[in-house]
C-alpha cells in the first residue's frame, strides 16, 4: 500500500470518528459491508478510488479533504 493511500485511510478514520460514526454505521452510508470498511482502516485492503470516492461522499466530505492537497483546517462541522 503506497503511503498515500495510507494517509488517506488515516484521514478518512479520523473524519469518521469525528462525526460520531461507527464503522457499521459508515458502511450502511456507503452501501458496503462494516468487514470492508474494517479491513480498509485496518490497511488490509486498498481501496479503488471509486470506494474512496463513495466513502467520502458518506462522511459528507470532499474527496481532497481526505488528501495531502487539504487545509486540515477545514472543519468537520
Amino acid at each position: 500500500m503506497s503511503e498515500q493511500c495510507s494517509a488517506l485511510i488515516d484521514r478518512i478514520i479520523v473524519l469518521r470518528k469525528a462525526k460520531g460514526l461507527s464503522q457499521k454505521e459508515l458502511s450502511a452510508r456507503c452501501g458496503m459491508t462494516q468487514s470492508v470498511i474494517a479491513r480498509i482502516e485496518r490497511k488490509k485492503s486498498t481501496p479503488t478510488i471509486s470506494t474512496f470516492v463513495k466513502i467520502a461522499d458518506a462522511l459528507g466530505a470532499c474527496l481532497l479533504y481526505t488528501s495531502d492537497a487539504a487545509d486540515d483546517r477545514i472543519s468537520v462541522d
